[in-house]
């Protein structure tokens, strides 16, 4: 996911264009449009825009094949897979065009990405098991890029933090059956998900569960 995501967050803004655009109706052609809004209204806030982008910018470009992929109950890597290679293929016509008239109607289709106060789930372990999976969703898309090994590191020392408690209460609550259990992962992410900026949950995840 990474490379791709990159590119999407890397454009080069020549021009706002002459063509007015419509946000898609299909769900990932929605979320793959408002992922590269996403990226270019990022890049247009930057100087330089052969720079990285900055670690919030880039995760706010990662939760729309993120919101994509939690559409049901269960957190869905194929269709997250398919916002990603969607994001690659619509980006030169959205850059293109009059890409800043969709940021309203992008808040709009997605508006987990607006929340302001994240609250995370009453049940310790629903909470817990969100963490670690939001957590290793965004390090395992970011972790080959050196530009954010700090702003990841926090996601690293939760996810070794969690890991023990996890795999004790993981078995009571799900069974020892690894499909089981991928079930109740992929349920924890797509609730976790929802509730916010990934960034903003994740910062409540480590003020709850980090280190003391």
């Amino acid at each position: 996911m990474t490379r791709t995501l990159l590119l999407a967050g890397a454009v080069l803004l020549s021009s706002c264009g002459p063509k007015t655009l419509i946000l898609p109706e299909e769900p990932v052609d929605r979320a793959g449009t408002c992922g590269v809004v996403a990226a270019a209204e990022a890049r247009a806030g930057t100087v330089d825009v052969k720079a990285a982008l900055p670690f919030d910018a880039m995760v706010r470009i990662l939760h729309y094949p993120l919101l994509a992929g939690s559409a049901g109950e269960r957190f869905s890597s194929e269709t997250a897979t398919a916002v990603q290679r969607r994001m690659t293929e619509l980006q030169d016509p959205i850059i293109d065009g009059k890409w800043q008239e969709l940021v309203p109607a992008c808040k709009a289709a997605f508006p987990a990405t607006s929340v302001e106060a994240v609250s995370l789930p009453a049940d310790r372990f629903e909470a817990q098991l969100g963490c670690y999976e939001l957590g290793d969703f965004v390090r395992s898309a970011l972790d080959d890029n050196v530009d954010y090994d700090e702003d990841i590191r926090p996601y690293r020392d939760l996810a070794q933090r969690l890991d023990p408690l996890l795999g004790v209460a993981m078995q009571a609550r799900a069974g020892a059956t690894a499909s089981a259990q991928r079930e109740e992962r992929d349920e924890a992410l797509a609730a976790i998900t929802k509730l916010g900026p990934p960034v903003a949950v994740m910062r409540e995840c480590i003020a709850k569960f980090g280190e003391p």
